[in-house]
C-alpha cells in the first residue's frame, strides 16, 4: 500500500463500512477458505512473488517471502518483471532471484500461487500479461493488500467477491463495479483468487496458506516463531476509515519539510527479513522520517531466509541519535509492537496511530 498522498481528504468520503451488514465466520467458510488455497498443480508448490522493478510495496512482498521460506512447506521465489533489482516502497532494495522471463523458462507450466503486491502502476502492462498468464496455466492469485488493485485490472476479479487495503477499496469498486465486496475479513477466496486487508494482512495471509499447505500443527508453530498466539480471517474493517485526525496528522507530519529524519537501519548477514520490513516500513509511514539501510560493503547481504537485500548508503556506522535499535532475534510482532512504541515516544500518538492505521494493525 503505497504511502498517503495530499488526496487524503477525498477519501473522507470512502466506503461506509459500519453500513455493511457483518456475518460471524462459520466453521464452513474457513474449511471452504482452506480448500480454496490447496497447491493447485504441485504436492510442494511453487510460490511465485512478482514485483515491478521501480516501487513495490515493501512488506507485500518480503514478509511472505520471509515467513513462507521459514515455514519451508514451498519453494518461494522473488521475481521482477524486469532484471536487476526491485526498489521496495517506502524503504528497501531487494535483488530478486530471477525476472519474469527467466522463471517462465525455467517454469513453463507456470506456478502454484502467484503473490501480487501493491505496487506504484496498477497498470503496469508486464505485470498484468504475466499474471493472467499464470492464472490460464492454472495458478492461484494472490492479491495482498493493493495488490487486489493489480488482480482487479487484470481482470480476475469481476464478478468475484473480495477486499483490499481500507484506503483503496472505494477507488476499486468504482473502478470495478462487478466486486462484491466483503468486509470484515482479513482475506477472501472467491475460486482461484484471493485477496486481503492492509499491509499486515499479509501475515494471517501466509499462515493460512500455511496451513492449507502442511496442516494446521505447521502453521501455528509458524505463527510461533513469529510472535504471533492467534490469528484467524475475522477482521473488524469499521475500525480503520479516514477521519479528519488521520488526514491533519499526515498533512501536519509532512508540512514539517524542516523536521524530517533519515534514519538508520544496519544491515547484517542472517537479518530476519520479516522484522525488516516491519520496521524499515514502519518508520517510513510516519511522514517525518525515512528508514535508510546502511552497510560496510555494496555487496547484497542475505537475510535469514535467503533475500538479498541491498544496502541503501556504504558506511560502517550511523549517527547514534538516528539509529534504529537492531532487531536481534525478537520475534517479528514483538519487534512491531516495539517500533510503534518507538515512534510514539519520538512523534507522539497520533503519528503511532498513522502508522498502525495503514498497516491496518489493531492499535490502542
Amino acid at each position: 500500500m503505497f504511502m498517503i498522498g495530499i488526496e487524503i481528504f477525498s477519501a473522507l468520503a470512502a466506503v461506509d463500512i459500519a453500513q455493511i451488514p457483518s456475518s460471524p465466520i462459520s466453521r464452513e467458510e474457513v474449511t471452504a477458505a482452506l480448500l480454496g488455497l490447496k497447491p493447485p498443480k504441485r504436492g510442494r508448490p511453487l510460490i511465485a512473488i512478482i514485483g515491478i522493478n521501480d516501487a513495490t510495496e515493501t512488506t507485500d512482498y518480503l514478509m511472505p517471502y520471509g515467513i513462507l521460506r521459514r515455514a519451508d512447506v514451498a519453494d518461494v521465489m522473488l521475481l521482477a518483471t524486469q532484471p536487476g533489482a526491485v526498489k521496495l516502497f517506502p524503504a528497501l532494495k531487494v535483488q530478486p532471484d530471477a525476472p519474469i522471463s527467466d522463471f517462465d523458462t525455467q517454469y513453463p507450466d507456470g506456478a502454484d500461487f502467484v503473490i501480487v503486491p501493491a505496487m506504484s502502476r496498477d497498470n503496469d502492462p508486464v505485470a498484468l500479461e504475466w499474471i493472467r498468464n499464470q492464472a490460464d496455466k492454472g495458478a492461484t492469485i494472490i492479491g495482498v493488500c493493493a495488490g487486489a488493485r493489480v488482480v482487479a485490472e487484470a481482470g480476475l476479479l469481476d464478478g468475484k467477491r473480495a477486499t483490499t487495503h481500507w484506503y483503496y477499496l472505494k477507488g476499486m469498486l468504482d473502478r470495478h463495479p462487478t466486486i462484491r465486496y466483503v468486509a470484515n475479513r482479513r482475506l477472501v477466496v472467491d475460486q482461484a483468487v484471493v485477496t486481503t486487508t492492509g499491509i499486515s494482512a499479509s501475515i494471517p495471509l501466509t499462515l493460512t496458506l500455511i496451513e492449507a499447505i502442511a496442516g494446521r500443527e505447521k502453521a501455528e508453530a509458524i505463527a510461533q516463531n513469529l510472535g504471533i498466539e492467534h490469528w484467524d480471517i475475522s477482521h473488524n474493517s469499521a475500525a480503520f476509515k479516514m477521519s479528519p485526525s488521520f488526514a491533519l496528522t499526515v498533512l501536519g507530519n509532512m508540512l514539517a519539510v524542516w523536521n524530517r529524519e533519515q534514519l538508520g537501519i544496519e544491515l547484517t548477514p542472517g537479518i530476519d527479513e520479516v522484522s525488516l520490513a516491519l520496521t524499515a516500513d514502519a518508520w517510513s509511514r510516519t511522514y517525518r522520517s525515512r528508514a535508510l539501510t546502511f552497510a560496510a560493503s555494496p555487496e547484497a547481504v542475505t537475510s535469514q531466509s535467503g533475500a538479498r537485500i541491498l544496502p541503501d548508503h556504504i558506511a560502517a556506522n550511523w549517527p547514534s541519535k538516528r539509529l534504529v535499535p537492531v532487531i536481534g532475534n525478537r520475534a517479528p510482532i514483538e519487534v512491531f509492537d516495539n517500533t510503534l512504541r518507538a515512534i510514539k515516544e519520538r512523534y507522539g500518538a497520533r503519528t503511532a496511530h498513522v502508522v498502525a492505521m495503514q498497516h491496518e494493525y489493531p492499535c490502542n
